[in-house]
């Protein structure tokens, strides 16, 4: 009998891990994209998702129709939740014209020959802000495509926080990409309430949830910080509804690259 009980625990220790690998993102990143889009009413036809090496570039959303999703965010994607965390990121870019935005503020620059003289480390900390403000900007809108698909949007927390965080956050004990995904979290627990409480069953979620406890805590503290966070999330929802509601009208594209398209079309 110990040996019958043993050979199923070796079956059982074997199996399950095998199985926790099978999960394959790269090949569930269309599937799951044209779920996003067309749970929030924006047509998936003809748009092709695209897993690339290196860093995703849909600048040429508009007339390639490709959106490209980064193989290296898909390496910590274990789940259909997860993945939809990173693809919609990458719709939430398109949805608001950050690519775009960057493009007609470049051609206003140079028609207007305006030449900026900055230190390398000034560029270099405004090339990362920028970048860290858009993410954000772009995971809220993510949050809600996540909702209306059915995906659960603590997902998102859980694929940040799986990262390799940086010396200080271990020296401080902050998980990774903390302040991306306390901006998730914070959205979630303003306009999805009721998606905290199914909560994430993982110990990256659960690691992350003491820290966000903590933060909570903190800021409730202060009847003007909370005062100032709900002001700042109620704008948030507003902003990211109205964003996908243009984005559908337009027929999937941008306020951002309606203007650049405007534009160039002026200057040629």
């Amino acid at each position: 009998m110990k040996k019958i009980f043993m050979a199923l625990f070796l079956v059982i220790a074997i199996a399950v891990p095998t199985n926790a690998a099978t999960y394959n993102s790269s090949t569930r990143v269309q599937a799951v994209g044209e779920q996003l889009l067309t749970k929030s009413g924006i047509p998936a036809t003809n748009i092709k998702f695209t897993v690339v090496s290196d860093e995703p570039n849909n600048s040429n959303f508009i007339s390639t129709k490709v959106i490209n999703v980064s193989s290296a965010q898909l390496a910590f994607a274990g789940n259909d939740n997860e993945t939809a965390a990173v693809v919609a990121n990458e719709i939430g870019h398109i949805i608001l014209g950050h690519s775009a935005r960057s493009k007609v503020v470049s051609m206003l620059q140079a028609n207007a020959n305006a030449e900026i003289t900055t230190s390398a480390q000034v560029q270099t900390f405004a090339a990362n802000y920028k970048t860290t403000k858009e993410d954000k900007e772009a995971d809220l809108v993510a949050v809600n495509l996540m909702v209306n698909a059915g995906y659960n949007p603590l997902a998102a927390i859980v694929v940040y926080t799986k990262q390799t965080g940086t010396y200080w956050d271990t020296i401080i004990g902050r998980p990774a990409n903390a302040e991306k995904a306390l901006n998730i979290y914070d959205y979630i627990e303003y306009a999805y309430p009721e998606k905290l409480k199914v909560g994430y069953g993982c110990n990256e979620y659960r690691t992350f949830l003491e820290f966000a406890k903590a933060q909570t805590a903190t800021r409730n503290e202060s009847k003007k910080l909370v005062k100032k966070h709900e002001k700042n999330y109620k704008k948030a929802q507003k902003n990211t509804a109205n964003a996908i509601t243009k984005f559908k009208t337009r027929g999937g594209i941008s306020g951002w690259d309606a203007v650049y398209g405007l534009l160039n079309n002026t200057a040629q």
